[in-house]
């Protein structure tokens, strides 16, 4: 005989907000779901950290803010929030309605792939993504091997993929003038698949 599970708990963005800004560690809303944020590996911080070093360095002084993994960002057209890995927004940085931690405007988002995520980053939160109109590019980082994925928008409905695989490689972007080195992306990072 199986047992009939439970419904999961759901709760409204503001209960989400409350508790999210209680808590010790991070947590994605996603219609009306609270997920909790597994910590990373190593070679995922390595390369969330040189991402955001590198791109920190290149956009010095010039109209962007950049953000990593502990910034908010909402999604009012998937009811969602969620913590990007990086995140790059073209000053100035637009809040939430009533929210002093919550941003709405990225130009450039990123995600450094896990087997745990792989599906989820390159499905519906990259869907969820789409919905915003500020969002102009959109990067998938793997973490086992030198690799990355760029999506850049180019009309409403239609996004250009590109992909760029092994050290050598450089990865222009579109939305920020800013090239990145595979190399120095993944400097320090033991890959561990082929």
């Amino acid at each position: 005989m199986a047992l009939a599970s439970s419904p999961a708990q759901t709760y409204t963005a503001d209960e989400y907000l409350a508790l999210e800004v209680e808590s010790d560690i991070r947590h994605e809303y996603r219609h009306g779901e609270i997920i909790p944020m597994t910590g990373g590996t190593p070679e995922h911080n390595k390369i969330a950290s040189a991402l955001n070093a590198l791109l920190w360095f290149a956009l010095r002084g010039k109209p962007y803010s950049l953000f990593i993994t502990d910034q908010r960002l909402w999604i009012p057209a998937a009811d969602s929030y969620t913590y990007p890995d990086g995140m790059v927004i073209a000053d100035p940085v637009e809040l939430k309605p009533g929210r002093k931690d919550t941003v709405t405007n990225p130009l450039l988002l990123a995600e450094v792939l896990s087997d745990s995520t792989e599906k989820y980053d390159r499905g519906d939160k990259f869907e969820a993504y789409r919905t915003l109109a500020s969002l102009q590019e959109y990067l998938l980082i793997d973490q086992y091997r030198p690799h990355v994925e760029q999506y850049v928008k180019q009309s409403e409905h239609q996004w250009l993929f590109t992909e760029y695989t092994g050290l050598a490689a450089r990865v222009q972007l579109a939305s920020i003038p800013v090239e990145l080195a595979l190399q120095d992306l993944y400097l320090g990072v033991i890959t561990t698949k082929p």
